[in-house]
């Protein structure tokens, strides 16, 4: 059972630190733009990925 705990614990921290990434990453898509060059291991074209946002203000207080 103690082992079960440890395992739970351990993939809880992993969980935790999986969505700080995620949301550090979305703050920045919404700021700014994210852009990703690969290289085909096919035919050696190079691809590129963007990833944007739009971040909408709320006029609510």
């Amino acid at each position: 059972m103690e082992q079960i705990e440890k395992r739970l614990e351990m993939l809880d921290n992993r969980l935790d630190s999986i969505d700080s990434i995620v949301t550090a990453l979305v703050e920045r898509v919404m700021k700014q733009p994210v852009s990703i060059e690969v290289t085909c291991p096919k035919c050696g074209s190079i691809i590129q990925i963007t990833v944007t946002g739009a971040l909408r203000l709320s006029g609510k207080s």
